[in-house]
């Protein structure tokens, strides 16, 4: 339980257009949105941080916006139009030292240089899902969606993908299968990239070998993955479905390690965190949870009332103070001792009673019909 202070809060984006911060160390958990004009056309699909120092988290919306909060003041500071809703969603956000980055379903990939209006374009294909940074090679991306393979990107080098990838041998009818992939994730300290698809498959690829299709396929379950993130202690990754449900796979040998309980929705949010063994995850069921990885327990769940889309870890402190600044702020009611309430509960054995007391009288009345019937079998001799 040393790891659960570890994260001191965390930021959601939900369906109805609020930023939420969760205080883990308080129980706490606040909106931050302007209440007046909040729409589903401000939904958050995509949000990252804005700075190494996590002192601001950039949000995208589905109307194209992108903006920026402000995690010390506690208030959104700036608004960019940065998409068209008629391209798509945004798919990815990112930052590098000098400029940002957005990506739509249509697969226009813009990067917005810092303080120019000039933008750099590059058509990364129709039907994109999503589009992820390598941390450690900030100006690569990798993108992938619908009949649109794995492909990564060098911005320094836009002409075209350094790599792009080859769909998995057909299945065992002969069949080809079709590309969906939902979501990508770098592994550190390596060339290898992991996807989860549509069609529950997890694939590993090592674009530093000339082989493009899948060093390793696995499967996990039956429904669509949603979401996958690569926890701090190499070799395993944690995906989530479209049925709630959230597994630990081993990568090298393609098997499952074990599954995290307790979601009753498609997740949307996942993030492990960098360090330490733990895995947030944020959903349809509009819980907030956070899982450990060593034996898999709960280690927290808030209520937050909105369908949830994204969720980022911070190791920073959500202070109340900052929140009282905006009129655009309103604090919540963490729920996560509801379990608690439900253990302390007194069992109810009325209904057992009641079966046990027809249970005899059955018995009963079966012992009386078996004297009478002796009865009128001597009467009959």
């Amino acid at each position: 339980m040393a790891a659960k202070s570890q994260i001191c809060s965390v930021w959601l984006g939900s369906e109805t257009g609020i930023l939420k911060g969760v205080s883990l160390t308080k129980k706490q958990a606040f909106n931050f949105c302007e209440m007046s004009c909040m729409s589903r056309d401000q939904e958050v699909c995509v949000m990252a941080w804005g700075d190494p120092h996590e002192s601001e988290v950039l949000v995208g919306s589905v109307n194209g916006t992108v903006k920026t909060f402000s995690t010390d003041k506690g208030i959104f500071t700036a608004t960019r139009e940065c998409g068209d809703p008629s391209q798509g969603r945004f798919t990815g956000l990112a930052v590098t030292d000098s400029s940002m980055i957005t990506c739509v379903e249509s697969g226009l990939l813009k990067v917005w240089k810092e303080g120019s209006t000039e933008t750099a374009e590059v058509n990364v294909g129709n039907g994109v899902c999503r589009m992820q940074q390598n941390q450690s090679q900030r100006h690569r991306v990798a993108t992938g969606g619908k009949e649109n393979p794995l492909k990564v990107w060098d911005l320094e080098r836009p002409d075209k993908p350094i790599f792009t990838a080859k769909n998995v041998a057909h299945d065992w009818l002969d069949m080809r299968v079709p590309v969906w992939v939902r979501d990508i994730g770098f592994i550190p300290d390596s060339d290898k990239i992991v996807t989860c698809t549509g069609h529950h498959q997890v694939c590993v690829y090592d674009p530093s070998t000339p082989q493009r299709r899948p060093v390793l396929e696995a499967q996990f379950g039956e429904y669509p993955l949603t979401a996958l993130s690569l926890p701090a202690s190499q070799g395993t990754v944690v995906v989530g479905n479209s049925h709630g449900e959230l597994a630990i796979l081993d990568l090298r040998k393609g098997l499952v390690c074990g599954c995290l309980k307790g979601l009753a929705g498609a997740v949307r949010g996942l993030q492990c965190h960098p360090s330490l063994p733990l895995v947030a995850s944020c959903g349809l069921d509009r819980f907030l949870r956070v899982h450990s990885l060593e034996d898999r327990s709960l280690q927290h769940k808030v209520y937050l009332k909105s369908r949830l889309n994204c969720v980022l870890l911070s190791s920073r402190e959500l202070e109340s103070s900052n929140a009282d600044v905006s009129g655009d702020v309103e604090e919540v009611k963490a729920e996560e001792e509801e379990d608690e309430v439900w253990d302390t509960m007194e069992t109810v054995t009325e209904k057992s009673k009641k079966r046990a007391a027809q249970k005899d009288k059955a018995t009963a009345t079966g012992v009386d019909g078996e004297k009478k019937r002796k009865l009128i079998k001597k009467k009959v001799m």
